[in-house]
């Protein structure tokens, strides 16, 4: 199994514990941890050269197939 499907799990996890949460805070919590997770895992993608990055750096595209 991938490391980014690891990540992409735990954010799983985060979100059925948002849907269970006994308050708004704890939700909000879970909900802020599933974003996490799941940034991490499209990060990993990237570091394993399964998707090209497309966000601009001091704004000069990354990817020269991006448009500004």
């Amino acid at each position: 199994m991938k490391q980014s499907d690891i990540f992409r799990e735990n954010a799983e996890n985060c979100a059925h514990l948002a849907e269970c949460a006994a308050n708004e805070p704890t939700y909000h919590r879970y909900k802020r941890m599933e974003a996490a997770w799941l940034a991490l895992a499209n990060e990993q993608d990237w570091l394993d050269g399964e998707i090209a990055p497309t966000h601009e750096a001091n704004g000069t595209p990354l990817n020269s197939n991006a448009t500004t």
